[in-house]
């Protein structure tokens, strides 16, 4: 054997005497790292020296998730995941109310769900919106059980910075929407809520906007994607669909709208009287009804806001949604699935009794009209 051999075979049997030593030290470093992550969770559980004395608020309605993030954020914990794990495993998830609590950061967490169990007695004030409300509706009902002016929310809701949740990238801005009236309108999500007394005109707005946010799930996005649709359009077409119908209607209704909105329609504008050109107490009109009081009168709308809202003049779409629609009115805005007499549709009118009757060409319509106004004379 020689030399350059000699030395190669002594580097071999050197590497090979190493590498179990190697083994051994990577075993040690995973099994005292592992050693050290179990004592600590050990010591989260059962308590770490007595921190410092914090306020923590849990929101009604509060998933466990997050109540301890809200932990997490106070320093009262430091893994929110254990912290769930352990309240699944004591099926305590039932017991743990909402409200203000003081507590000490490196709590125990039995100490934890015994003072998170009791409850807290904040005051709070219930309010619903119906489906439909709009954002001026809803800023006055916040005034009238004494939460804020609606001056305030509406400043909030139209100004305010709203960027953590998802969809608030989606909502244009107003130079890409000439002559929109409100910002917020159609995104404030309408339902029953609880607001803590105290509140801050902000968490108010953010509370209509995380359930706005949570409504508007993936494969809604997917779907409006698919279509080649923004989410914008969606809400504008769903608060139609709400005022027209708003009913088990809203799948024929919107039918009718997408069929004028598509290429090639024969009638490209809505002529929708939920927001147009009329000036009726009688009428459920957005410009008559909201907008026109806002600047104190109709000759006081600008006139920017008036053509951006006629359905009668402007083709397509408005300049935005001209309510907060529901759910089901979003549904069927985004999948609509009419009957038959709706599915070609271009018009529909109702009568009195809530009757819809639709109509492919202006002459059945005309003749429907007829028709609705003798049901109408008869009552």
């Amino acid at each position: 054997m020689n030399k350059r051999n000699r030395e190669a075979a002594h580097a071999a049997r050197k590497k090979k005497k190493i590498w179990p030593k190697l083994l051994l030290a990577g075993v040690l470093a995973v099994g005292l790292a592992a050693a050290a992550a179990a004592f600590a969770v050990k010591q989260e559980i059962g308590g770490r020296p007595e921190g410092a004395a914090v306020t923590v608020t849990i929101e009604p309605g509060s998933s466990v998730s997050s109540i301890a993030e809200a932990l997490k954020q106070a320093g009262v914990i430091r893994f929110p995941l254990v912290f769930r794990w352990y309240v699944r495993e004591q099926n305590a998830a039932g017991k743990l109310q909402y409200g203000t609590f003081a507590l000490q950061q490196g709590q125990g967490y039995a100490d934890l769900i015994d003072a998170l169990s009791v409850y807290a007695a904040a005051e709070t004030t219930r309010v619903t919106f119906p489906e439909g409300s709009t954002a001026i509706a809803i800023a006055q009902k916040m005034e009238q059980v004494g939460l804020c002016s609606a001056e305030e929310f509406l400043e909030e809701a139209n100004f305010g910075d709203f960027s953590e949740f998802a969809f608030w990238d989606q909502v244009p801005q107003d130079d890409e929407t000439p002559g929109r009236f409100m910002k917020c309108e159609g995104y404030l999500f309408p339902d029953t809520y609880e607001f803590l007394n105290d509140g801050t005109v902000h968490e108010y707005v953010a509370t209509f906007y995380a359930r706005f946010d949570q409504m508007i799930t993936e494969e809604i996005y997917a779907s409006l994607e698919e279509q080649g649709m923004t989410l914008h359009e969606l809400i504008t077409l769903a608060s139609f669909v709400q005022e027209e119908a708003g009913n088990d209607q809203d799948s024929n209704v919107a039918q009718v709208f997408r069929n004028r909105l598509a290429e090639g329609s024969p009638y490209p504008m809505l002529q929708s009287n939920a927001s147009s050109y009329i000036q009726n107490d009688a009428d459920n009109n957005y410009l008559w009804n909201w907008v026109a009081p806002y600047f104190g009168g109709w000759d006081e709308i600008p006139q920017e806001i008036l053509s951006a809202y006629d359905t009668y003049s402007r083709a397509g779409l408005p300049a935005g949604p001209i309510s907060n629609p529901g759910l089901a009115a979003i549904q069927a805005a985004l999948h609509p699935n009419p009957s038959a007499e709706a599915e070609d549709a271009y018009f529909f009118v109702t009568d009195l009794t809530g009757h819809y009757y639709y109509a492919k060409t202006l002459t059945e319509h005309n003749a429907n009209c007829q028709t609705a106004w003798a049901v109408n004379q008869a009552l």
